[in-house]
């Protein structure tokens, strides 16, 4: 058949024949323009290949999971693009802003230094360190996404390509969840070309107990701004110091976040009926529907109520943290004279989010921004006024004394309870006290003898 002739059928089905010949058929003659074309993905040709590669080799061998291989090729294939490296000059000034900065942060918090020292990295070496976080919270949102391409396709497909389909299910499942894992190192390779420092997206991307600052991407943050560059330097590293050292501090607060983000994109489910209705009029040739579908979100549902509650929790809890270190900060630099201004460009552009930030948001539907920073700094900055830095940063030493959404909304009562603890003064007791005080005593913690399942057990209560 001329390739004139050849029906986006014929393509797909040709295609097909060469991704799934395992490990022993040849890559010869494989165009990657094709699958660029057919999945919508403005990905470099020579990297596909090199990448379909890999994926002929995992197939042969692998046990039916996503591999993540071609996401941080792809990632780091963005990144290094434009890398220049640091330089002597960058690094020698910033490790000069991080001294300063560990000096005065150690007088404006209880919590202790790092163990190690902090880093100026290149965008390479942040994909590197974060794409393990990244796999983990879009690994749920992988799964749900190949399963519904493999679905739509086997009922999408040609009937005399029904055989093939069905006899390479676990196969198709891989290249769906491949396609995601790609997808998915484009915009990580994207983000590496914004992000400051380690912390700048507001969860513990970076391993425990570790800083960092991307010098290039520092230097155009600070284009425009009109403020002294060691001003600024000292900011940043400041705050990044302040965020590695929570999370050092309060060891059980990554889990929690993590913990709670992947429980969110557990629940996110592709729309079957999106997926269908768009395979059954995509154009192989016009690739522009399904990236635009893909980046927009659109083939996620709406939330659930469920969902919308658990993204509720996820923001108070984000806004809570990022509360803290933009008090510890600000205290730490209230020498300094951009001290304020600084702040406010840095919480507008949180606010606001880059290009790389949304299209992670509608790659697994979720924004990472905490929208109650200014009620949860608000909080600290009273309590930090009532009882002290010690007190303030003690309640991150347990999860069941971290504030909660609550007392975002009411710091007032939150200082009050502490401000009695202070005096020695015992809290209030409620009915969780008596209950777990009738169980130590070896008695029924529920004197009615009713179970309505509203009941506690202590081990619900227990650290994350």
């Amino acid at each position: 058949m001329a390739e004139e002739d050849r029906s986006p059928e014929d393509e797909f089905q040709e295609l097909l024949r060469q991704l799934l010949g395992g490990s022993g058929a040849s890559m010869e003659g494989f165009d990657p323009e094709q699958l660029s074309r057919l999945t919508g993905m403005n990905i470099d040709p020579a990297m596909l290949q090199q990448m379909m590669r890999q994926m002929q080799g995992a197939f042969a061998a692998s046990d039916g999971g996503i591999s993540w291989d071609a996401a941080e090729r792809q990632a780091l294939h963005i990144a290094n693009q434009e890398d220049r490296g640091v330089t002597a000059g960058q690094r020698a000034d910033l490790d000069q802003a991080f001294s300063l900065a560990s000096l005065w942060l150690s007088e404006a918090t209880a919590i202790s230094d790092l163990a190690s020292a902090p880093r100026a990295i290149t965008r390479g070496d942040w994909v590197t360190h974060t794409l393990p976080v990244w796999q983990e919270l879009a690994g749920p949102v992988a799964t749900s996404m190949a399963d519904a391409m493999t679905s739509a396709l086997s009922e999408q497909a040609p009937e005399d390509m029904q055989s093939m389909i069905q006899g390479a299910g676990r196969l198709m499942r891989m290249v769906g969840g491949s396609l995601f894992a790609a997808q998915l190192g484009k915009v990580v390779g994207d983000l590496s070309k914004e992000v400051v420092s380690g912390g700048d997206v507001g969860i513990p991307l970076m391993p425990d107990g570790e800083a960092a600052i991307l010098p290039q991407n520092f230097a155009a943050f600070g284009e425009g701004l009109d403020i002294p560059e060691d001003q600024l330097a000292l900011y940043v590293a400041t705050r990044e110091l302040a965020h590695a050292r929570l999370f050092r501090h309060a060891r059980w607060l990554r889990l929690h976040v993590i913990s709670q983000i992947t429980d969110f994109a557990r629940g996110v489910h592709v729309d079957t009926d999106a997926l269908e209705e768009l395979a059954s009029r995509f154009d192989p040739s016009q690739p522009e529907e399904l990236r635009r579908a893909i980046e927009s979100g659109e083939l996620l549902p709406q939330r659930s109520e469920a969902q919308t509650a658990a993204l509720t929790r996820l923001e108070n809890l984000l806004a809570t943290i990022e509360g803290w270190v933009d008090v510890v900060t600000e205290d730490a630099l209230s020498r300094l004279p951009s001290t304020a201004r600084i702040s406010e460009v840095v919480r507008r552009r949180r606010a606001v989010g880059g290009p790389a930030e949304r299209a992670l948001g509608s790659l697994v539907g979720l924004e990472l921004r905490p929208r109650r920073m200014r009620e949860a700094a608000a909080m600290w900055r009273a309590v930090t006024d009532a009882v002290g830095t010690a007190a303030r940063d003690a309640l991150w030493d347990y999860p069941d004394l971290m504030p909660g959404a609550e007392d975002i909304d009411d710091p007032a009562s939150l200082v009050a309870r502490l401000e009695s603890r202070a005096r020695g003064e015992e809290p209030a007791r409620d009915e969780m006290d008596d209950a777990l005080e009738r169980l130590l005593a070896g008695e029924d913690p529920d004197p009615t003898g009713s179970d309505n399942g509203d009941t506690d057990h202590p081990d619900d209560h227990r650290p994350v």
